[in-house]
C-alpha cells in the first residue's frame, strides 16, 4: 500500500529526529502527535507491555491528554491493543455492535471510542507493545494506508523502548555485578579442581598403556594423551587466571634470563612452527637481560604468545621473538608475526577472558580465548605491563617489560 507523497515527508523528518533526540519521552509523543495527524485522528497513544502485570501500560499520548492516559494500563482480553498484541497483527474497529466490546476499555481514559486502529510493536517476531489510534475524524474508517503509516511509527517506537528495556536491565544488573564476578571464581576454581584429578588419572594411565601396548593401540591412544593434555592446559589457564584475578598468585622471586628464557621457549615451538610452514626465529645477544621473577610463569605468558602467533600466522609467514633492554631499567620482550592481524575494534579485547576474534579466520582456528588473558596476567603478577599493536591482514606484535629489579615497577606509578 502507497502512502501519499506529503505523508512520506513528515515520516522522513520523524526519521530523522530519532537520531537528533535523546529524550525518549519526548521522541514517542512525537510519534503520537504524527499518528494523530497522518492518520486524522482524535487521539493516539503508545502502550508497553509489563510482564509483571500482564497489560499494557500508555507510555506516551498526545499532549492535552498526557495527565488522563500515562499510567492507564489495559487488560490483553477484552481490548482493542490487547487483541493486537496477542495476535501479532493490526486491528481496525468501527463502532458496530459486534466490536463494541473491544473498545470498552477506552472508557476508563475518558475517551468514547467510535473506531479504533491498534497495531503491535514488533521486534524480532515478538510483541513489545502497541501504537494505537482513536476516533478518525468525520466518523471515517481506517484505510489501509492508515494502517501503513501506523506501522512505520510502530517500527520507529519499537526501536526507541527496546533500547530503553536493554538500559534498565542494565541499570538493574550493575549492581548485581561484584556477586557475579564472585560466582565465575568461584565456579572456575572448583571445576579446575575437580578435573585435575581425573585428567591426572587418564593421561597417567593412558601413557602406561601407550608405552606396554601393541602398535595397533598407539594411534588411538595418542588421541586420548593428545587431548587430555590440551584439557589440562585449559584447566591450568583458568586457574592461572583466576588465581591472578583475586588475588591468590604468588611469584617466587629469583634471578631469571630472559635471554635464556626467550631461546628455551622457542626452541619448543619448532616443531609446531614447521608442521605449519612458518619460519620461527628468535634474535638477541648474548647478554642474559636478567629480570627478577619465576622463570616457569614468564615462560608460560611468552608460550602463549608464541603459540597465538603461530596459530594466526598462514603458511609462509615468520614470527620473531626478541628482547632487548628498554628505558628506564625494563626489559622488553616482543612476538611480531605476519598473520592476519587483529580488526581495530577487538584490539581492545584481546586480553579480555573467553574473547576471541568474532571472523571466520580466527573462530576456525578454535581455542577458548584464554592465551593472551593467561599472558597478561603472568606478566603483570610481576610488575609488568602488556600491549598489543595490530593492523588486520599485516601481522600482529605483543610485547610485555619486566623490571630488571622490582623496585623498577615505582616507574609505572
Amino acid at each position: 500500500m502507497s502512502i501519499h507523497p506529503q505523508k512520506l515527508e513528515r515520516l522522513d523528518e520523524i526519521i530523522r529526529n530519532l537520531s537528533a533526540t535523546l529524550d525518549v519521552d519526548a521522541f514517542l509523543q512525537s510519534l503520537v502527535e504524527a499518528a494523530c495527524e497522518l492518520t486524522g485522528s482524535e487521539v493516539a497513544g503508545i502502550l508497553h507491555y509489563r510482564v509483571a502485570s500482564d497489560h499494557l501500560d500508555f507510555v506516551a499520548a498526545p499532549f492535552s491528554l498526557r495527565d488522563k492516559l500515562l499510567g492507564v494500563s489495559l487488560s490483553l482480553r477484552g481490548s482493542a491493543a490487547g487483541w493486537a498484541f496477542q495476535n501479532s497483527r493490526a486491528l481496525a474497529l468501527d463502532s458496530s455492535a459486534e466490536q463494541a466490546q473491544l473498545m470498552r476499555d477506552m472508557d476508563q481514559t475518558g475517551v468514547t471510542a467510535r473506531s479504533i486502529l491498534a497495531v503491535p510493536l514488533m521486534f524480532r517476531g515478538g510483541p513489545l507493545g502497541v501504537i494505537e489510534a482513536v476516533n478518525k475524524t468525520g466518523d471515517a474508517h481506517y484505510t489501509e494506508e492508515d494502517i501503513a503509516i501506523l506501522e512505520t511509527l510502530a517500527s520507529l517506537a519499537t526501536l526507541v523502548l527496546r533500547e530503553q528495556e536493554l538500559q534498565e536491565r542494565l541499570d538493574a544488573s550493575s549492581g548485581d555485578e561484584a556477586t557475579l564476578e564472585r560466582l565465575k571464581s568461584d565456579f572456575i576454581a572448583i571445576t579446575s579442581h575437580e578435573l585435575r584429578t581425573p585428567l591426572g588419572l587418564i593421561l597417567g594411565h593412558a601413557t602406561f598403556l601407550r608405552e606396554t601396548a601393541g602398535e595397533d593401540l598407539h594411534e588411538q591412544l595418542d588421541v586420548v594423551i593428545r587431548h587430555a593434555t590440551r584439557l589440562k592446559e585449559i584447566v591450568e589457564s583458568l586457574s592461572s587466571v583466576n588465581n591472578y584475578e583475586i588475588g591468590a598468585a604468588r611469584v617466587r622471586q629469583h634471578l631469571v634470563s630472559m635471554t635464556n628464557v626467550v631461546r628455551e621457549v622457542t626452541q619448543s615451538f619448532q616443531e609446531q612452527a614447521q608442521r605449519k610452514g612458518v619460519r620461527l626465529n628468535a634474535q638477541g645477544g648474548a647478554d642474559p637481560l636478567a629480570v627478577e621473577g619465576e622463570a616457569g610463569k614468564i615462560s608460560l605468558a611468552l608460550a602463549n604468545l608464541i603459540h597465538n602467533a603461530i596459530i594466526f600466522t598462514e603458511a609462509g609467514g615468520e614470527v620473531k621473538v626478541s628482547a632487548e633492554v628498554a628505558a628506564r631499567g625494563f626489559v622488553k620482550v616482543s612476538v611480531a608475526d605476519s598473520g592476519i592481524g587483529i580488526p581495530a575494534q577487538d584490539v581492545a579485547r584481546v586480553f579480555d577472558r573467553f574473547f576471541q576474534v568474532d571472523s571466520h579466520l580466527t573462530r576456525k582456528q578454535g581455542g577458548m580465548g584464554l592465551g593472551l588473558s593467561v599472558a597478561k596476567a603472568m606478566i603483570e603478577m610481576h610488575g609488568g605491563r602488556i600491549a598489543v599493536e595490530s593492523v588486520e591482514g599485516k601481522g600482529t606484535t605483543v610485547s610485555f617489560l619486566l623490571p630488571v629489579e622490582s623496585g623498577a615497577t615505582k616507574a609505572f606509578l
